[in-house]
């Protein structure tokens, strides 16, 4: 049955919303009542609580996810010059990141069914000059690492989106040279800006807390502010603590939406017992107009967004990347996440389900 117009009125359901509350409240009244501010007790604690949630053995928090994967590059040795490898369905920050540290991305193709790095043409890019391999675990589900590791390359794993997601029963993270995390507004937790790097290493996690400041240094080596607040950081010890509820409720959300959608014309995503649903995507049917169905959702007052803005292969002007190409055109993003009531969730599976038979003309 069609939707009411005058109800239709009344819907507004973001693609995105943090989940904020009085803890976080508690803790940064707390921090701007203490006045220090910058980086210190508060950034050291939650360096420890992070590592302690996932068994890492070093950390450095970083005032960006973009500013831990440059310092990252850094850490391992990329130099001007060096090729980094990374995929094109990813965000920009990926190519900026690598063109900090003065290297060339290298730019690879998509397994079209996990949207992540695909190994095999991955392969094809390696050269003499490859010192890196940044590996997204994208949307929430990992990247095929046991292949990844096969090459016997420097692998920076790209966790912005998938913190808490785990591969073979060990947390994503856990497996590259470095990782790395991303704790933007829209993301998993969040210190509505901020980052981490995390390795087995002590001396990279030295290397970066070297990096990451400048003040009060014998030497004129580059070096950048790239810190958390205590701010930032007394946020994220508050989101720490309601990580596992988050992500039990994304994969709740994600059940009622396949369980939906499981008899559509669509591709959905895998219901992978490690993935944590940071975005929840849908694979249209080729030849469907992709921002067609965006604009329909959207006055029906249901937020949906292309998971990707703009593939890297195509802000380079580069050819081929046929399994991006095709990803990019058909991949739809609904809204997922804590603060969704029931009640929305229905509404976006309903009207995901009167889009569908409206324009696939059932």
């Amino acid at each position: 049955m069609p939707m009411c117009s005058e109800y239709l009125k009344s819907i507004n359901i973001s693609h995105s919303r943090p989940y904020l509350g009085e803890s976080e409240i508690e803790r940064v009244t707390d921090v701007i009542s203490s006045g220090r501010i910058a980086q210190g007790e508060m950034v050291r604690q939650f360096e420890q609580v992070f590592s302690l949630k996932f068994n890492f053995s070093h950390t450095a928090a970083t005032n960006s996810g973009t500013s831990a994967l440059h310092l990252a590059l850094l850490a391992i040795g990329v130099k001007p010059g060096d090729e980094v490898i990374i995929p094109s369905y990813v965000c920009s920050a990926l190519l900026h990141a690598v063109r900090c540290a003065g290297a060339v991305s290298v730019i690879a193709d998509i397994d079209p069914k996990t949207y992540n790095i695909d190994p095999k043409d991955m392969k094809k890019r390696i050269t003499g000059k490859t010192r890196a391999i940044i590996a997204p675990h994208m949307f929430g589900l990992s990247a095929d690492m046991e292949q990844l590791l096969e090459f016997d390359i420097p692998i920076i794993e790209d966790c912005a989106q998938s913190v808490g997601g785990e591969y073979n029963g060990r947390p994503v993270g856990s497996f590259g040279k470095a990782s790395i995390f991303s704790f933007y507004a829209t993301k998993v937790m969040t210190t509505a800006e901020g980052g981490m790097v995390s390795s087995g290493s002590e001396e990279l996690i030295d290397r970066i807390m070297d990096l990451r400041e400048y003040d009060n240094k014998s030497d004129d080596k580059q070096r950048y502010n790239y810190k958390m607040s205590d701010v930032h950081a007394a946020i994220g010890l508050a989101q720490i603590d309601r990580l596992d509820s988050f992500i039990k409720k994304r994969r709740e959300i994600a059940a009622c939406y396949t369980d939906a959608f499981k008899f559509f014309d669509f591709q959905l995503p895998a219901m992978d017992s490690g993935h944590i649903f940071f975005r929840y995507v849908i694979g249209l049917k080729k030849g469907e107009d992709l921002d067609h169905w965006i604009d329909v959702l959207q006055k029906r007052g249901v937020q949906c967004a292309r998971p990707v803005f703009r593939p890297i292969h195509k802000i380079l002007g580069l050819s081929g990347y046929k399994q991006t190409n095709t990803v990019w055109g058909q991949l739809l993003s609904i809204p997922i996440y804590p603060l969704l009531a029931r009640k929305e969730v229905d509404y976006i599976i309903a009207s995901v389900t009167e889009t569908y038979h409206e324009l696939m003309g059932e």
